[in-house]
């Protein structure tokens, strides 16, 4: 016999799945809901439901938004000689906390990661080497700010080597960023310092 109905299970299920949350967060948030409004509930739902139908990646730096090419892309004030990479669209996001920096970016989705099954073909790191070379405006420097941990710098070396030759200058962030940390964490402070002290790789 089945105790608990079997829409809260599915639900449970469902928030078990999601990154950092285990079957008692999951309990939690799903009873949390339950003992909530139906407005409340629905209107999660519904942002849910928008994340796929308005969200969508920018065909050039690959960065999530609500148009293609995206505001950063799109915005002629941008210094399109510079290219920053990141990891994730949550790094844009620290990044651009800082007003400090004012290129554009390139969003891989990932890290080298071999334990994990994911190598260089699963990232945009093919896809950033031909905007590099397809550039209208030529690209005079590579920032690459990949997480100062093991995966990162895995990424970073490998992206160094398919510029080897190239023209464009290749720069790593300081090391203001603490090793083994995350870029989404850091403040702003950190990521100024570790911006305008950024290195050759």
């Amino acid at each position: 016999m089945q105790v608990t109905p079997a829409p809260v299970t599915k639900l449970i299920d469902e928030f078990s799945r999601l990154p950092g949350i285990g079957p008692k967060t999951a309990s939690r948030l799903t009873f949390y809901l339950l003992r909530s409004s139906a407005e409340r509930a629905q209107s999660l739902a519904a942002a849910l439901s928008e994340l796929h139908q308005k969200v969508v990646f920018c065909s050039q730096c690959f960065n999530i938004a609500e148009t293609d090419p995206c505001p950063v892309c799109s915005d002629e004030h941008r210094d399109r000689a510079v290219i920053c990479v990141v990891e994730e669209p949550l790094d844009v996001l620290a990044i651009e906390r800082t007003r400090d920096y004012h290129g554009l970016y390139h969003v891989l989705h990932g890290v080298i990661a071999p334990t994990e099954g994911i190598g260089p073909e699963d990232l945009k790191i093919a896809e950033l080497v031909l905007r590099v070379q397809r550039s209208e405006t030529p690209v005079r420097e590579v920032i690459i700010a990949t997480n100062p941990n093991l995966e990162g710098e895995a990424t970073a070396m490998y992206i160094a080597r398919q510029f080897e030759g190239a023209a464009t200058r290749l720069t790593r962030l300081a090391r203001g960023l603490p090793v083994g940390g995350d870029l989404e964490y850091a403040d702003e402070i950190t990521l100024s310092r570790a911006l305008s002290g950024r290195s050759e790789m």
